[in-house]
């Protein structure tokens, strides 16, 4: 599944709907605000918009970038409170807020930021530079499903330790050179190849995550 992220919060703004040919001269996308549910087991997301709702949301040329004009009017159709419009990561707000009653609006003197974003199927094939070297190249995300935020990115370091996958926290990226496709950390080939084992059949558990958090002696983002 393809889906734009911020390069400031690492946080998933629209996913990349697959509309089957219903819609095929645009792109489809639907912001987490949308999302009500998401069933593992059958594969599927459930939204709370309709059919005739997103026909006639803004349209979107798939062979243009995500504009600021475009996200403007898209959050104006859905009267969503605008992401960017508060220093947290969903605007005024740490988390989702989807009850109406509950949100408030932005006083003039609060931090707005401009959004950057970027595509997964762009960054998925990025490379991974630790301070003494390349370790690896990202092969995933893990995705938090209550604040839609990139928990981890799942690095193959196969062309450097075959066998090994790990686990990066955009927390602990020291910059992006979004021009060469690489990422930089602030950690030592060393020390990410001694960090807790992950696998394809892993279970992302609390306990594995302050392990893993441990290892690398850094705060746990859920403190």
């Amino acid at each position: 599944m393809e889906f734009y992220f911020d390069d400031r919060h690492w946080t998933i703004r629209y996913l990349v709907a697959d509309t089957g040919g219903w819609l095929s001269d645009r792109q489809v996308l639907i912001s987490p605000y949308a999302l009500v549910a998401v069933n593992q087991e059958e594969r599927h997301i459930t939204v709370n918009l309709t059919k005739k709702q997103i026909e006639e949301s803004p349209p979107l040329n798939s062979d243009k970038p995500v504009s600021q004009q475009f996200e403007v009017e898209y959050y104006g159709y859905y009267e969503w409170p605008m992401y960017w419009a508060g220093p947290y990561m969903w605007g005024l707000y740490p988390n989702i807020v989807r009850n109406g009653n509950k949100l408030t609006e932005s006083a003039p003197d609060e931090e707005k930021w401009d959004p950057h974003l970027r595509s997964s199927n762009e960054v998925g094939a990025y490379n991974i530079q630790a301070t003494d070297g390349e370790i690896g190249h990202i092969e995933d995300f893990i995705i938090d499903d209550e604040t839609w935020a990139i928990r981890y990115l799942i690095i193959d370091t196969k062309n450097w330790w075959p066998g090994k996958k790990v686990l990066v926290s955009p927390q602990w990226i020291r910059n992006v050179s979004w021009s060469e496709e690489k990422v930089f950390v602030n950690l030592t080939r060393e020390i990410i190849k001694q960090s807790p084992d992950f696998t394809d059949e892993s279970l992302i558990t609390r306990e594995y995550e302050t392990k893993l958090h441990r290892h690398y002696n850094r705060q746990g983002y859920w403190i």
